[in-house]
Formats: C-alpha cells, sequence, structure tokens
C-alpha cells in the first residue's frame, strides 16, 4: 500500500486540478489519499506557503503545483500500488 498525502489549502485552483489528477491516477490502485489543508497545520503552513497543492508518496515530496498524471502513475507503479 502506498500512503498519498495531498497538501491543499481552500480556494486554491490548482489544487481542485492537481486533486482531480490524484483521484483518477490513485483509483483501483492499492493508495491511501489523505487530504489536508495546511493552513489547519502552522508547521506545513510555514513549511509550504504558497507552494500547495503538495503531493508526498510515503511521506516524501512527489510534486507540487501540478500533477502529472502520467509521472504520478509511473511512481505509483514503481511504489507497487
Amino acid at each position: 500500500m502506498v500512503d498519498l498525502t495531498f497538501l491543499t489549502r481552500v480556494d486554491c485552483h490548482l489544487c481542485a486540478d492537481a486533486l482531480q489528477a490524484v483521484t483518477e491516477v490513485a483509483a483501483g490502485r492499492d493508495v491511501t489519499v489523505t487530504e489536508i489543508d495546511i493552513d489547519t497545520d502552522d508547521d506545513l503552513a510555514a513549511q509550504y506557503g504558497w507552494d500547495v497543492p503538495v503531493v508526498l508518496l510515503n511521506g516524501r515530496q512527489h510534486s507540487f503545483h501540478r500533477v502529472d498524471r502520467d509521472r504520478l502513475s509511473k511512481a505509483l507503479d514503481a511504489l507497487g500500488a
């Protein structure tokens, strides 16, 4: 199983587009998707600021700002999802 963490914030247009891509790529795979609003966590807000959305795979940053479906799919394949 792969833990995919999606860091976002309210009223983020790029976040909405990226979440759609994440949802489509993760569908039918052994992936747990957790969505976190960075504005609810001072440490995350300080670390990422305006660099959202961010996709973490098993805690490691995979992408930010935009999600490339093919790149994400290949990364999930490599992790066995």
